[in-house]
C-alpha cells in the first residue's frame, strides 16, 4: 500500500551504494543472490530463537533487494535479473514464516500454515497478472523501471517487512501477528483477483 510512496525516497537513498558497489564490479544480479543467502541464513537462527539476529538478517536481505534494483538500473536492467529477483523473494518470504513454525511447531504450527497458504495467494495474482500484463503491453506507472508489473494492494514489500519486524519483536505472539498479517494479505489478493479479472476481461472486449 505504501511501496508507491515510498518508492522515490528509498531510491534516492539507495543509489550512493548502489554507485560504489559498481565501482567494485558487483553486479545486480550477484547482489540479489548474496541477499537470499543472507535472508536464509535467518531461518536456522528462528529455529533456535536467536530472533534479534535474525531480524538483522531478514533486514540486511531487504536492503539487497533495494540494492540490486538500483545497481540495475545504473548498469543494466535485464528480464533475467528481474526473474531471479521475484522468484528469490518469494522463497525467502515463506522461509521466514518456516523458521517461526520451527521455533515453537505446537504454538506456531497452524498460524504458519495458513500463512503460508495466504502467500500462494498473493504471490500467485501477482505473478499471474504480471505474465498477462506483459503479453497485453500493461503498465503499471506508478512502479516504473520494473521488470514485471507490479500490482498493488494492501499488503506489499513495505507492509511485509513490518510483519517480519514485528514477528521477531514479539515473537511469544507470533500466531496472532500472524492471523493479523494474513487477514490483510486475503484483502490484496482478493482484490487483485478482481481487478485483475476486470481489466483482463476489459481489454479483451476492447479487442473484439
Amino acid at each position: 500500500m505504501l511501496d508507491p510512496k515510498l518508492l522515490p525516497i528509498t531510491r534516492a537513498l539507495l543509489d550512493i551504494p548502489a554507485r560504489l558497489l559498481i565501482k567494485l564490479g558487483v553486479t545486480a544480479d550477484q547482489v540479489t543472490v548474496a541477499g537470499f543467502v543472507v535472508g536464509l541464513l535467518a531461518v536456522p537462527l528462528l529455529a533456535f530463537e536467536y530472533y534479534t539476529l535474525a531480524l538483522i538478517l531478514i533486514l540486511l536481505n531487504r536492503l539487497a533487494d533495494g540494492l540490486d534494483g538500483a545497481v540495475a538500473r545504473r548498469t543494466q536492467l535485464t528480464d533475467a535479473g528481474g526473474y531471479i529477483d521475484i522468484v528469490l523473494d518469494f522463497v525467502f518470504y515463506s522461509a521466514v514464516v518456516f523458521g517461526f513454525l520451527l521455533a515453537s511447531p505446537e504454538q506456531n504450527a497452524v498460524a504458519a500454515g495458513v500463512l503460508l497458504v495466504t502467500f500462494m495467494g498473493t504471490g500467485s495474482t501477482f505473478l499471474a497478472f504480471a505474465s498477462l500484463a506483459g503479453k497485453r503491453g500493461i503498465e503499471n506507472p506508478s512502479y516504473p523501471n520494473k521488470s514485471l508489473h507490479y500490482m498493488g494492494g494492501l499488503t506489499e514489500g513495505f507492509e511485509t517487512i513490518l510483519a517480519f519486524v514485528a514477528f521477531c519483536l514479539w515473537p511469544q505472539h507470533f500466531a496472532v501477528l500472524a492471523y493479523i498479517f494474513a487477514a490483510a494479505c486475503w484483502i490484496t489478493a482478493i482484490t487483485r483477483i478482481v481487478a485483475g479479472y476486470r481489466t483482463l476481461k476489459k481489454g479483451a472486449a476492447d479487442h473484439v
